[in-house]
């Protein structure tokens, strides 16, 4: 894998940006109050709930803001009520691509997504047309500097491992079921091995490359959509070259 990117290194790549933008607490405090509103109100008895505030924390939002959204979920205070909506489709190369979102008018948000993939050589397809190349996985980013394949496979064995992905040159990314993602991170934490980005994914079967030209535009498109107000996550099968990989930056 020298030489290329899969989608999991791209978004480690990307993050950097993307914690500047100015979308990223709106996207955490939606996230936490639709966790609320599914789950109720107690993180402890919530795993989703207290993997929302995890992540918030660790972008450093602050206390008052966390609970304000677990209220707005819980009915405690008005807010807007918001539904996830799911979309798929397919980008330039042939990628594919899984747009989650949570938005209070539906409308909008179709069309912001439609103007993104329309501007950017993409379709949208019919529910299931490309989720079947994915499962939803727990993923944790775990630095090598931090610890050597050996011992971190020693720790999560009994926590639920089921893949060590090494082929990025500075990180593990660390694969579980979805239920066992809170007990892979109590592992790391007793281990005292540090860790970012644990979440839930969508971990694609299979991986598409396209050609330099093609990437760099499945990559603009993939931006495009993620900067739209009501979109969550984005998922994708691609596969890049460190060469278009960098291109984006020139």
């Amino acid at each position: 894998m020298s030489g290329h990117s899969k989608w999991s290194t791209i978004k480690r790549k990307k993050a950097a940006t993307d914690q500047k933008r100015g979308n990223l607490f709106t996207k955490l405090v939606r996230e936490i109050t639709i966790a609320a509103k599914t789950g109720g109100g107690d993180p402890g008895g919530n795993p989703r709930l207290r993997l929302a505030i995890d992540t918030a924390k660790a972008n450093s939002m602050p206390h008052e803001n966390i609970q304000r959204a677990i209220k707005k979920g819980t009915g405690e205070l008005e807010g807007a009520v918001y539904e996830e909506i799911t979309y798929e489709g397919y980008g330039p190369g042939g990628i594919a691509i899984i747009i989650e979102t949570a938005t209070d008018n539906r409308n909008r948000t179709v069309a912001d997504i439609r103007h993104a993939i329309n501007r950017h050589n993409g379709s949208l397809g019919e529910n299931g047309s490309v989720s079947w190349m994915f499962q939803r996985k727990g993923s944790i980013d775990v630095t090598k500097a931090a610890v050597s394949e050996e011992a971190l496979m020693e720790v999560l064995l009994d926590a639920g491992l089921e893949e060590l992905d090494s082929d990025d040159e500075n990180y593990f990314n660390v694969i579980v079921d979805v239920k066992d993602l809170e007990a892979a991170k109590q592992a790391l934490d007793q281990a005292g091995i540090a860790y970012d980005n644990a979440k839930m994914d969508m971990i694609p079967d299979n991986f598409v490359e396209p050609g330099p030209d093609e990437a760099v535009k499945a990559m603009k498109l993939i931006d495009a959509l993620e900067n739209c107000d009501d979109v969550q996550a984005v998922y994708s099968n691609l596969e890049i070259s460190e060469q278009a990989m960098n291109s984006l930056d020139s």
